[in-house]
């Protein structure tokens, strides 16, 4: 198994839970919702964000500093969705997902 810091540990796991929870409410809540749910800017910042974590929480777990780079802008994508998705409304579970990976992934780009 392979050491992760306890910072970096939770990091990846926000990182995948706001993968998960971006791409099912895409997939699922907003694509039967419809409306501004679906209008292609608010979809693809989505879609985005879920591939944004995934790749970030991939870059971690190989160990590699490049980490620093994928978490700033991960924190970037996902402040961004976040404010998208409450813009849209009916989101909460996204906006608290994208909050709480942006807020981990701000503090793993700042690290030396």
């Amino acid at each position: 198994m392979t050491h992760h810091s306890q910072d970096m540990q939770a990091c990846i796991d926000a990182c995948l839970a706001c993968y998960r929870t971006c791409l099912s409410t895409a997939m699922h809540h907003c694509l039967e919702a419809g409306g501004d749910h679906t209008e292609p800017a608010h979809f693809r910042l989505m879609a985005a964000c879920a591939e944004m974590c995934r790749a970030s929480a991939h870059i971690m777990l190989t160990g590699s500093d490049a980490h620093r780079h994928s978490c700033t802008a991960c924190a970037a994508i996902c402040s961004a969705c976040a404010d998208d998705c409450e813009r849209v409304g009916g989101m909460a579970e996204c906006v608290r997902a994208c909050r709480e990976c942006a807020e981990h992934c701000r503090r793993m780009g700042a690290m030396q």
